[in-house]
């Protein structure tokens, strides 16, 4: 059986959906599974276990410049490389209007058929072509978790029950167990960057965060994603570093695929409602998510066992409660 999920972006929407993979690798253990996603968002896919092939677009930015004789060369390659294989199974994960049309492109074999979402859930974008477009329109509760919409889609799909526990599939290398003597607990990783600024934490927080971790043991280690991003990592460090050197540490700008490798090497993360952050989940890091909005029921940590929490206050949490939620994390790592 040849499958083609369709999950182009973005970055946290592309971590929801890797259980699919592993659900369908548990269900058919012989199936190929191919996804097509934006460039930006392959390297992730490509640390996926059970893949077997990464189709890149780059829509976003070509229908900014869908005129352009490069775009249409480009466009051209893509098309080619969608239609490679015929599908037995075309599966719309994100359901909107460009991915019901790489949908439609595709190719189906003999007896495929196209699957899409036959309505809108509870704060998640729906164009109504993705219904158009597939021959199978399946409908889903509308008030339910983002990795759970795309595991039961792909389930109905394709006719398989999902296994109870979420299993996202990186594949990182094992964390190291050499201990910094002057930091014996390890790193945390801060995720500050999001592409919302109602979802930032505030910077006097997170140093104020920064400071209780490091009398506890730990390392702050600060990633980011542009320039404006790395001045707040900057401002946290040298905030931190003025009273006890070395406490902070500025990453370089990474590769989705290294810094996922950068982030299975941390103790933890505490983060904002983030594609990054959602990496740490996936992870299965100690995990505190923060939220400004009470959103945490569709996107946050989905965990049974305490290792992630969400904390979310208005107009956002204190650093005593993402501080409680921390120790609540690492003690049910400890003990995991």
């Amino acid at each position: 059986m040849k499958i083609l999920l369709v999950k182009l972006s973005s970055l946290g929407d592309v971590v929801h959906t890797l259980p699919v993979v592993q659900d369908i690798r548990a269900a058919f253990p012989e199936a190929q599974i191919d996804w097509v996603v934006e460039k930006a968002f392959a390297p992730l896919l490509a640390r996926c276990e059970g893949l077997n092939c990464v189709i890149p677009c780059e829509i976003r930015r070509w229908r900014k410049s869908f005129w352009t004789a490069a775009t249409r060369q480009e466009w051209g390659a893509f098309r080619a490389e969608l239609q490679r294989e015929a599908y037995d199974a075309v599966i719309d994960l994100q359901g909107l209007t460009k991915s019901a049309l790489v949908a439609r492109l595709a190719r189906l074999a003999p007896g495929g058929k196209r699957y899409a979402l036959a309505n809108q859930t509870d704060g998640s974008g729906y164009e109504a072509p993705t219904r158009w477009v597939a021959d199978v329109a399946i409908s889903v509760e509308p008030h339910i978790h983002a990795v759970r919409r795309s595991r039961e889609l792909a389930a109905r799909a394709l006719g398989y029950s999902p296994a109870a526990a979420t299993q996202f599939g990186l594949k990182v290398p094992a964390a190291s167990a050499k201990i910094h003597e002057h930091f014996p607990q390890g790193r945390i990783a801060f995720v500050h960057g999001t592409s919302r600024a109602d979802k930032e934490w505030p910077l006097s927080h997170w140093v104020a965060l920064g400071q209780r971790l490091h009398t506890a043991g730990y390392q702050l280690v600060l990633p980011h994603g542009n320039a404006a991003e790395q001045a707040t990592s900057r401002a946290i460090a040298e905030a931190l570093n003025g009273t006890a050197a070395d406490s902070a540490v500025v990453l370089p700008l990474l590769a989705l695929d290294a810094l996922t490798e950068e982030l299975a090497q941390c103790a933890g993360v505490i983060g904002v409602d983030s594609g990054v952050s959602h990496i740490a989940v996936a992870l299965d890091l100690p995990h505190v998510q923060i939220y400004n909005f009470d959103t945490a029921w569709r996107t946050g940590p989905d965990s049974q066992d305490g290792r992630q929490l969400s904390v979310y206050a208005q107009p956002a949490p204190g650093v005593e409660d993402v501080w409680q939620a921390w120790l609540a994390c690492s003690a049910a790592g400890a003990a995991a």
